[in-house]
């Protein structure tokens, strides 16, 4: 078999297979993570003493903890405890706990910046605490908090994969098992990295551009 059969007909179909589960893993772990980040954050900001240790709990242990550990856990150590995911089950939610975690601290700094006034003067207007966070606090602190988390979906494009660990076949999954069956691990693996730059090009791309157009007048962020 020569090269370009190899190519053609063999890698990158299989690589095209896997960047459909890499790009479902992506499409579901990411919003939820970042709804997670988003809770996590108003929890530890404006929460009671409980609500906020507890979230402060949730960040130290799973920005802690390696995602391949936690990744390996659900899926290999619940089965023991009379829970079993599936493997694209797991992954996504390892995903969405460490993603939600380190978005948290984005949101957080960036909740932090909007200057403390504009709750008081929400409040003096006639506005419950929690009416001011959803419309007046979260809408600028959300803006200014884009690049942290453009950079943290970028990273989730490359942690997913970590997927393939837990017999979940992605990119790096698919092009593992071509790479053993046919013993071409250096050309399998840059086809690979040339795949994972492809969807971090356009990932980056389209996430500067919504920067641009979200940016507070004013205000330089990055």
């Amino acid at each position: 078999m020569n090269e370009i059969d190899f190519f053609a007909g063999i890698l990158l179909p299989a690589l095209m297979e896997g960047a459909v589960v890499t790009l479902k893993l992506i499409a579901v772990s990411a919003p939820f993570g970042f709804l997670a980040g988003i809770g996590i954050a108003v929890g530890r900001t404006y929460g009671n003493h409980l609500t906020s240790f507890l979230c402060r709990l949730y960040i130290i242990f799973f920005k802690g903890c390696p995602l391949l550990l936690l990744l390996i856990i659900l899926y290999f150590g619940l089965p023991s405890v009379g829970i079993t995911l599936s493997a694209f089950t797991a992954a996504v939610i390892g995903f969405i706990l460490c993603n939600g975690a380190y978005n948290s601290e984005y949101i957080r700094g960036a909740i932090q910046s909007v200057k403390e006034g504009q709750m008081i003067a929400a409040e003096a207007l006639g506005m419950t605490r929690l009416q001011a966070i959803r419309y007046i606090i979260l809408p600028q602190a959300l803006r200014r908090a884009i690049p942290g988390i453009s950079n943290e979906f970028i990273y989730l494009i490359k942690y997913s994969s970590l997927a393939y660990m837990i017999t979940l076949i992605e990119i790096t999954g698919a092009g593992k098992v071509i790479a053993a069956r046919y013993f071409t691990f250096m050309e399998v693996f840059l086809v690979v990295g040339l795949f994972y730059l492809v969807l971090v090009s356009i990932a980056t791309l389209i996430l500067n551009r919504l920067e641009k157009k979200l940016a507070i007048p004013g205000v330089v962020m990055g």
